[in-house]
């Protein structure tokens, strides 16, 4: 099928909200998101968690639509709908035939001044909300994030997990709650995008009918915390119950405006695969880290990740330590593949197939409306939408020296912290 997809066109209404538009015409279907830039790095000692929270309480009903009216409706419509809380944005979207997408405009325009936040639901969800925090603490590797990238950010929120510290969801109260809506969900603080089978200026007129109507708020306040530099390696040691032992190591990384960044994500695909938020992945059994610890059978298995964030975050590795291999050999190796990157052992044809597989990854997770219109949104949070409109162009662009002048800067040892995790089988601590 041709592609009969059109260029972005970028609108700001009145009352400040960005609004981007793409025709795609492959399929008469649309998707709708509306993100705010807000996200856990805005988030107080006190209130961890609380856009996360935000984002469920916004399922439970406005007047014009009482919980469980839209589950039913978009449903009915052949539509799908959901949200996402990450570090710098809470996003909502729904995915619908072309002609009913009326119905998701007329949502999203009515959440964002609407919601209800009534008590009773409120102290249901704590309950929900503690219990999928509790569910995650069932797994070791959640413990082992958490203590990790605690210590690898000592300032900046970016320290706590997005789900928030388990004092706060018990403590938080209605207000909290409502207070942080009203602040962040103003147009002035939020992108819409629509991708899909529309005319754009049809689109663009019922947008305005709908949503410039909506106050313009207060400019929401920003948290400002800046990590102060890293003045040598951290290490982090997790003693609990599990039945596997694992390493998680973290690397100071560049934000994503950052030129460097897309020099990392390609030393990130040379190392561990190509990585892209949201999970996607093709596969790394042909990174190094794959061949050097699970083809050795030191681990069972081995990623990483490199995060595109407003702010500087990390350079994520994770390993899983094979049933009888101990954490030491295992870090061992893990550092020797590191050491050879940092000092420049990388070849033409590595990098040929790195760039090629973190391209591939990009266009299998950008191939949906939703897709496009998820990557627009995140990346106009935190630059412009043009940095996804040249994703590819700006991975082409890097070179071997580039690969080795980003490994020698950013994969030194006093810039890392190492998490492992030590199961313990039910006798706490170290026996004297």
């Amino acid at each position: 099928m041709p592609d009969t997809s059109r260029e972005v066109t970028r609108h700001v209404l009145d009352n400040g909200l960005i609004v981007l538009l793409k025709e795609v015409h492959t399929a008469p279907v649309i998707s709708w998101w509306v993100l705010y830039r807000v996200g856990s790095r805005n988030e107080r000692t006190g209130q961890t968690g609380v856009s996360h929270w935000v984002e469920h309480m916004l399922f439970k009903g406005t007047e014009q639509f009482p919980a469980g009216v839209l589950d039913k409706a978009v449903d009915r419509e052949g539509g799908v709908w959901n949200a996402q809380t990450s570090y710098d944005y809470t996003a909502y979207f729904e995915t619908m035939p072309a002609g009913r997408i009326d119905l998701a405009l007329r949502a999203e325009a009515d959440r964002m001044q609407n919601a209800v936040f009534d008590p009773d639901e409120v102290e249901s969800e704590r309950t929900v909300i503690i219990s999928e925090r509790q569910g995650s603490e069932n797994s070791p590797t959640f413990w082992l994030f958490e203590e990790t990238r605690g210590a690898a950010f000592r300032v900046h929120p970016y320290h706590h997990q997005i789900i928030g510290d388990m004092v706060d969801l018990q403590t938080m109260t209605r207000d909290d709650l409502y207070g942080h809506y009203r602040t962040h969900y103003v147009p002035n603080n939020a992108i819409a995008v629509a991708v899909g089978d529309f005319e754009t200026a049809e689109m663009l007129a019922r947008i305005e009918e709908l949503y410039s109507g909506i106050p313009r708020g207060p400019e929401p306040p920003r948290l400002i915390r800046t990590e102060p530099p890293q003045q040598g390696e951290r290490t982090v040691r997790v003693e609990r119950e599990g039945n596997a032992s694992y390493i998680f190591q973290a690397y100071r990384a560049p934000a994503a405006t950052d030129p460097d960044w897309f020099k990392l994500a390609v030393a990130d695909s040379i190392l561990a695969g190509a990585s892209a938020p949201g999970g996607n992945s093709i596969g790394n059994k042909t990174s190094r880290l794959y061949k050097a610890l699970v083809e050795t059978e030191l681990a069972a298995s081995v990623g990483g990740g490199l995060y595109p964030s407003i702010e500087p975050y990390l350079f994520n590795i994770m390993v899983t330590v094979r049933d009888g291999r101990t954490p030491e050999e295992v870090q061992a190796a893990l550092d020797a593949e590191i050491e050879r990157l940092y000092n420049g052992d990388v070849t033409q044809d590595e990098l040929d197939k790195a760039r090629k597989q973190a391209k591939a990854l990009f266009a299998y997770g950008t191939e949906s409306v939703t897709g496009q219109a998820f990557w627009l949104a995140f990346s106009e949070n935190f630059s412009s939408y043009s940095w996804y409109e040249n994703y590819l162009e700006h991975l082409e662009a890097v070179t071997l020296d580039d690969v080795r002048d980003a490994a020698r800067r950013y994969l030194r040892r006093s810039q890392r912290t190492v998490g492992w995790f030590i199961p313990v089988n039910g006798q706490e601590g170290e026996s004297a």
